[in-house]
């Protein structure tokens, strides 16, 4: 399926995506969430993804923006400005929406999305999901899914400025 011409389409504003998932859940669709920075994309980003994109019908990624991005960590981050990481992911078969979001968590994004389920990495528990309180309260899910150990951006990071 080469349609790269529908890319830019998967990329939202607040707005467009809440429209968005308005259409989707016409149609009677699920819709997941997660979260993240996804400075430079690795094995692990494609598993936590892929996972995530089994729970609903349709994924919406929340991307932090690079002043986001800083503040959870450091200066020399991201590598990859937020309009890359965002086409980055918008490029992959198993995401369907990537919203870009300001604030240090994604609480306001999954208030206005409203998922039916909430996805994050095994390197959480229950209790420090944002939003999760919201999303089962509303009556969605929040799924742990397990991480592949070995793969992260700031691993990554290390290994290339040793090189």
């Amino acid at each position: 399926m080469k349609q790269p011409q529908i890319i830019p389409h998967k990329i939202y504003d607040r707005s467009s995506l809440l429209h968005q998932v308005r259409r989707w859940r016409i149609l009677g669709k699920t819709v997941a969430f997660t979260n993240g920075c996804f400075d430079i994309l690795h094995q692990g980003h494609i598993a936590s993804l892929s996972d995530a994109a089994r729970e609903a019908d349709y994924l919406v990624v929340g991307v932090n923006t690079d002043a986001s991005t800083r503040r959870l960590k450091g200066p020399l981050r991201p590598v990859n400005n937020q309009d890359a990481r965002a086409t980055v992911l918008a490029s992959l078969l198993m995401v369907d929406a990537v919203v870009l979001f300001d604030e240090d968590t994604p609480l306001e994004l999954i208030k206005l999305v409203e998922p039916d389920v909430l996805v994050k990495g095994g390197d959480y528990i229950l209790d420090t999901i944002v939003g999760a309180k919201e999303v089962m309260a509303a009556g969605g899910r929040v799924v742990i899914n397990p991480i592949i150990p070995g793969f992260s951006t700031t691993g990554l990071i290390e290994k290339i400025t040793k090189l």
